[in-house]
């Protein structure tokens, strides 16, 4: 076999060629696995569902909605024979260290914190994944927002900070108020 020449030239189209057949087996890729990731997301939010809500009858997931006015958030509402016993927020922050961060807010139809779960995040592990604990999600068991402080221990509040993951600490308490707000503007407009 000859050995090609090595020109400007030559190497350009080397480096395309590569470039092309790597883009075309991401791609492929990902047609292969965007399917399963979705029902993997979707599962995953099924189950913090039934974490931060009261047992319910309907399918929050299927009657989730958004609202015009309120960035990015999804409102889930559940009800047990036809009885409105909780509504449940999917939130975010873009304040973790790894990235943005998502989490499921529950609340009771009185305002009251039924639960937090960790949707996704790219927190260190070891250090900033301990937000996905439940030794620290339990503190967000049936609290009521106007009473606890949702900010961290290191500034004051209530939040018991994760040593040596102060940010990612800060993320949580972040998109729990994002999740406190949008559900008094929600209960406020009914």
């Amino acid at each position: 076999m000859a050995k090609m020449e090595s020109t400007f030239a030559n190497m350009v189209l080397v480096l395309t060629a590569i470039a092309l057949i790597s883009a075309l087996l991401l791609g492929f890729t990902h047609l292969q696995t965007a399917e399963r990731i979705a029902e993997n997301r979707a599962a995953r939010q099924r189950a913090a569902l039934e974490v931060v809500l009261p047992e319910f009858d309907n399918d929050p997931m299927e009657e989730a909605y958004e609202i015009e006015s309120i960035e990015r958030l999804l409102f889930h509402p559940a009800t047990f024979e036809d009885e409105p016993i909780g509504l449940a927020i999917r939130t975010y922050s873009r304040q973790a260290y790894g990235g943005e961060l998502q989490l499921m807010v529950g609340f009771s139809p009185d305002g009251i914190i039924t639960g937090v779960q960790v949707l996704q995040h790219s927190e260190t592990p070891g250090l900033g994944d301990a937000i996905t604990r439940d030794r620290f999600l339990k503190q967000f068991r049936d609290i009521d927002p106007r009473e606890f402080d949702l900010r961290a221990s290191v500034d004051n509040g209530d939040i018991d900070t994760i040593t040596a993951a102060t940010i990612s600490t800060r993320a949580v308490a972040d998109a729990i108020r994002r999740a406190v707000d949008a559900f008094e503007k929600v209960e406020g407009a009914q």
